[in-house]
């Protein structure tokens, strides 16, 4: 799945970006209310990568379903966060073999539970097994390649190939 745009823009609500592609900035609450739009498109649809933002979710509903990739931010105009989330949603099919789910988190005073447990400062990109342990960190946006090649090395995916 390929964020248009404008989805995209209102998802990140960044000054900067907007004024690249040439889209309207949106005040803060708009942005939100477009990220859950936007994430209750992609979870409506069983064949797209699902985005959700850390205030819909617990990682404890997610223990043995799901691979969460948490990407955190200090803010929506973050250009690591816009950068990372283009990333992830320009090669979806990949992520969504691994069982991967895509959370965002770019408000700290929210204190969202996934905030709470995983403590980031600043920009954090963080995979999370399917066991609910964090398997890596990273201070900078990663590629999907390099994404799949770590979750493939982890024991529990090596034994769901082992039964394919």
């Amino acid at each position: 799945m390929r964020l248009t745009p404008l989805a995209l823009a209102a998802l990140i609500a960044s000054p900067l970006w907007a004024q690249e592609t040439g889209t309207t900035v949106i005040s803060e609450g708009a942005a939100e209310e477009a990220a859950e739009a936007v994430a209750a498109e992609v979870a409506g649809d069983a064949d797209t990568l699902q985005i959700l933002a850390a205030s819909e979710v617990t990682l404890d509903d997610l223990l043995w379903l799901r691979r969460p990739i948490v990407v955190f931010a200090d803010t929506p105009a973050d250009p690591r966060f816009t950068e990372q989330l283009e990333l992830l949603t320009a090669r979806p099919g990949p992520l969504m073999e691994r069982d991967a789910i895509i959370i965002t988190d770019t408000d700290p005073a929210a204190l969202s539970p996934v905030r709470t447990k995983l403590r980031p400062r600043g920009f954090q990109l963080v995979l999370i097994g399917k066991d609910g342990e964090v398997k890596l960190r990273k201070p900078f946006p990663w590629d999907v390649r390099e994404i799949t090649r770590s979750i493939d090395k982890w024991p529990l995916r090596r034994d769901e190939l082992r039964r394919k």
